[in-house]
């Protein structure tokens, strides 16, 4: 998939100002910093201009493609929402707002939480580039979610690759501050690793408790039924520019990135069958797919036999839903 048109026009202008090799050597920082896991050294891991853009050079394209992901999940499971606010908590450079102006260009209010000053600059330098008056005037407050913020209930909220950044004992009143903002639909995302969907699966629990609805990717509110072992995440791949692949150091023209979410409503979504949680396998005369049902996990094939299921398989990826 590709970032938005203007998007893609104001983070090439901004990254114009610096010399790739110093942003590739900031990038790489950043990298390293986001896959260790370990506690910061720093207090934060953008304290920085250079930092904010080293982050849109780096990571901005694949939440991009996370959010985007998630958020035409649940527009096909929810096709009366037709959400007017939109609240990003965590929200760095605004890269969710710009997915979900694609997803419900409707949108009227955006409202953007987030800590680290530069972000914010960063965010307001590139949302001038859109044409939509809801992204040039999108309100932003400097705050640490960990501390208080009081905002009124917005239709969508979203707090993406933020769970994994708290202190443990931080994860459950966060989240359920994150579901006394949301009027309409809440979205989690956190990297596609087994510490990523253990936090998603664990404020799944927690919300389910408080009311909540599953709308995506899950097909029913009941338990998880992933093995202890395993792990539920997604993929989306997203296109590399020249720029890009010169400041990650990388030698293809794509990239993937694997992300787990959970998107939950304060009303049911539309029933489904199952979605398919890995990608299917497709031999000679056989198609295999490992589906997420309301009964558990099944391993389905389809064959050449059944013709129309057949033909439907195939046009079936990684996290597509099933009807049948």
């Amino acid at each position: 998939m590709e970032l938005p048109y203007e998007l893609r026009g104001a983070i090439e202008e901004q990254l114009a100002l610096m010399p790739a090799k110093k942003l590739s050597g900031l990038a790489a920082r950043l990298s390293e910093d986001y896959r260790s896991g370990k506690p910061l050294v720093r207090k934060s891991y953008v304290s920085t201009y250079e930092d904010a853009l080293a982050y849109v050079a780096f990571r901005l394209p694949a939440t991009f493609a996370a959010a985007y992901f998630a958020m035409v999940q649940v527009k096909e499971r929810l096709t009366d929402l037709k959400p007017k606010t939109f609240l990003d908590v965590g929200a760095g450079p605004g890269t969710a707002m710009w997915a979900a102006t694609m997803v419900w260009p409707q949108l009227e209010h955006i409202t953007l939480v987030e800590r680290e000053q530069p972000m914010i600059d960063m965010g307001k330098k590139l949302a001038k580039h859109s044409v939509l008056p809801s992204i040039r005037q999108a309100e932003w407050i400097k705050a640490n979610v960990m501390e208080k913020w009081d905002i009124a209930p917005h239709d969508v909220v979203i707090a993406s690759y933020a769970l994994n950044e708290l202190p443990e004992r931080s994860i459950e009143p966060f989240t359920l501050k994150l579901w006394e903002s949301t009027e309409k639909l809440l979205i989690l995302i956190e990297p596609g690793t087994p510490s990523g969907f253990s936090l998603i699966r664990r404020v799944r629990e927690r919300l389910l408790l408080q009311g909540a609805n599953v709308v995506a990717p899950c097909p029913h509110n009941g338990s998880c039924p992933i093995a202890q072992g395993d792990w539920c995440h997604f993929s989306q791949r997203l296109n590399r520019s020249r720029l890009h692949r010169q400041i990650k150091g990388g030698t293809l023209s794509y990239e993937d990135e694997k992300f787990s979410f959970v998107c939950l409503s304060r009303t049911p979504g539309a029933s489904v069958k199952g979605v398919v949680i890995r990608h299917p396998q497709i031999r000679k005369g056989h198609i295999y797919l490992r589906v997420c049902t309301r009964e558990g996990i099944e391993e389905i094939v389809v064959t050449r036999r059944d013709k129309e299921k057949f033909k439907e398989a195939r046009k079936l990826s990684w996290g597509s839903v099933i009807h049948w």
